[in-house]
């Protein structure tokens, strides 16, 4: 099949022995009951098969809904998927799953890796000296300007370890507007911004610059935070523009397989009509930029 007839949010590739693997969130399933997860293979980005399912919800396994973001990771000689989770009594969070090979099965591996009684998704994994640490936002049902958070991994993935920390709020960028419909699907009154969809991109400069999505003038937008000096703690800084303003986001970095930077991200942001957008990506000093 062709890429834009996969309908899915939240795409993410693992480049893996001459193949790509594409991971997302079911669509048709986004904001109802769900089980699974999906996963496309592709020789060259535009011609797909699939879709197979790589995870299956286990009978005991608690969530049944908000299966979303499937982030797939080779690491330490296994492949583990990081991913949201919740169910009609618990809020969203995060758990890792395990597998051989990239197309499963994988099973659920961790603890909570998100802190208890949170409201958190995208998690994203980032390693610095070695070290696995968890990215993901804390979402503005509980904070209504947004955060984005990181959290130490243990080295086997199977938890997290020490204190949780703070990178940003949505409220640090400018661009970043007040959701519409907070009032309308959440029952929120007051304004409320999106921090979602982190993925991390070292700069021409050597400083580390994160891709995170919220709302723009436009819609779904994609933004940059940069961290001069070139840590995860930061402090962080936020670009006064979006670096994709057009109703599009949660993308991620990834290189294909002449070595070139890629970017993709689902477009639009149009609930049963998402498609993974790819983009050729120009990383600079301090920014990045997209071409068709």
């Amino acid at each position: 099949m062709k890429k834009n007839e996969i309908i899915i949010r939240d795409p993410y590739i693992l480049l893996y022995e001459g193949k790509y693997y594409m991971y997302g969130t079911r669509s048709l399933t986004t904001w109802s009951k769900a089980d699974g997860f999906d996963c496309y293979v592709s020789d060259d980005l535009q011609e797909w098969e699939g879709p197979f399912e790589v995870f299956h919800k286990p009978e005991t396994f608690f969530a049944t809904e908000k299966y979303w973001a499937p982030e797939c990771y080779e690491y330490h000689g296994a492949f583990y998927i990081l991913a949201t989770f919740a169910s009609e009594s618990e809020c969203t969070q995060m758990y890792i799953l395990k597998s051989d090979s990239p197309l499963g099965s994988f099973k659920v591996h961790s603890k909570r890796v998100t802190p208890e009684g949170w409201a958190c998704i995208d998690g994203t994994m980032y390693i610095e000296n070695e070290v696995p640490y968890l990215i993901f936002s804390h979402t503005f049902e509980d904070i209504r300007h947004g955060e984005m958070c990181a959290v130490q991994l243990a080295d086997d993935l199977t938890e997290a370890t020490g204190e949780t920390f703070k990178l940003f709020e949505g409220t640090d960028a400018k661009w970043n507007r007040p959701i519409p419909f907070a009032k309308e699907v959440c029952g929120i009154e007051e304004p409320a911004y999106f921090t979602d969809g982190p993925g991390i991109i070292k700069l021409k400069s050597g400083k580390l610059g994160m891709t995170w999505s919220g709302w723009g003038e436009c819609g779904y937008a994609i933004g940059l935070a940069i961290s001069d000096n070139g840590t995860l703690r930061g402090p962080w800084r936020q670009q006064d523009e979006p670096v994709f303003p057009l109703n599009g986001g949660h993308g991620m970095v990834f290189t294909d397989k002449e070595n070139n930077r890629r970017f993709v991200l689902h477009y639009p942001d149009t609930h049963f009509k998402e498609t993974p957008s790819f983009r050729n990506l120009i990383v600079e000093d301090e920014t990045i930029r997209f071409e068709d």
